[in-house]
């Protein structure tokens, strides 16, 4: 608690009090949770369930231990804040709910600019999100999750907004392949589909892809080297709006002491295609660096006790985002 504690404290002294208050009525907020969009991404979690399996299934004869063994159950909540410098829309690495919750802010602040300034820019914004994503390790290989996020989003001309239900997602993270041991690397394969609440005009359907190789050292991979691509695609509900898609190509490592202790680092170049409204490039694209460090404290099987993620991508002027991650489980292994 002390760890905990001390992120909070640091949080208030970087971000100021208003963004930690906002961050607590998020949390409240977050109980209001709509039951029809819960069950909607439960229910596609169960169909994706199948394809997991199928696949975890095709790994060497180890693995029929595995399902055996009662799965993980979690709530893998995650708070996030955002700063954002005008005339930007962050992707990054980013969780999809962060980037939904300043997606849609982007989309209405472009709407609401004049048509004929063409020299118009967004305004600097900050986001506070809570994303909740229930998750099932079906297997050390396999997991699935569904969730909705709640957040509150404010700009340089705006204050806080109202704490609201933003955003469901859905999706997997699965092993395509395992090292074991060998000299191939492991290759995993995470996708996330997030939409936007309400699902109105400027609403947006985000699809996010990363598969990323993981050549661990030893083997109780306690350290290793990852490489990776991330591929996001939004939809907008209207025609007269477009966000290009979004490509990270990294590279990146981790190690782990032996209190359990794990450090992981990325760094990549980010290409981003902007985004149009009216025919008018409020976001130009760019290509530019990015990087994102982890520190997650995990128990002797692995399982993420608690995580600081701390990210800055330059787009061009750098945008930073910090996440908390504290899992609350239900079943643990």
């Amino acid at each position: 608690m002390s760890f905990v504690a001390c992120i909070g404290s640091l949080a208030s002294h970087l971000f100021g009090e208003s963004v930690v208050q906002v961050a607590a009525r998020v949390r409240t907020r977050i109980g209001a949770i709509p039951s029809a969009c819960l069950k909607a991404a439960l229910a596609g979690a169960l169909s994706i369930c199948i394809t997991c399996h199928a696949l975890a299934n095709d790994d060497d004869d180890a693995s029929s231990n595995e399902a055996s063994k009662t799965p993980n159950i979690y709530l893998d909540m995650r708070t996030a804040y955002a700063s954002v410098p005008a005339g930007s829309l962050p992707i990054g690495f980013g969780n999809s709910a962060l980037v939904t919750a300043l997606q849609s802010l982007a989309l209405s602040r472009a709407n609401s600019l004049p048509a004929s300034s063409v020299s118009s820019t967004l305004p600097a914004a900050r986001a506070v999100v809570v994303d909740l994503p229930m998750t099932v390790d079906v297997t050390d290989s396999v997991s699935l999750y569904a969730g909705v996020s709640a957040s509150s989003t404010s700009t340089t001309l705006t204050g806080w907004s109202p704490v609201a239900i933003t955003s469901w997602n859905i999706g997997f993270q699965a092993d395509v392949y395992k090292q074991n041991g060998g000299s191939l690397p492991t290759l995993t394969w995470q996708s996330t589909i997030t939409q936007a609440i309400p699902n109105g005009s400027l609403a947006t359907t985000t699809f996010n892809n990363i598969f990323e190789f993981d050549y661990a050292f030893d083997k109780d991979e306690t350290r290793g080297l990852l490489a990776g691509v991330q591929d996001v695609r939004v939809e907008v509900a209207t025609p007269l709006a477009r966000i290009h898609s979004s490509i990270i190509g990294y590279v990146g490592g981790y190690y782990q002491w032996p209190n359990n202790w794990k450090f992981t680092g990325r760094v990549g170049v980010q290409s981003f295609g902007g985004l149009e409204l009216l025919n008018l490039a409020h976001v130009k694209p760019f290509t530019e660096p990015v990087a994102r460090f982890d520190l997650d404290r995990m128990d002797d099987n692995d399982n993420r006790l608690l995580g600081v993620t701390a990210e800055i991508m330059w787009m061009p002027k750098p945008a930073y985002q910090l996440t908390l991650r504290t899992p609350l489980y239900f079943v643990r292994n």
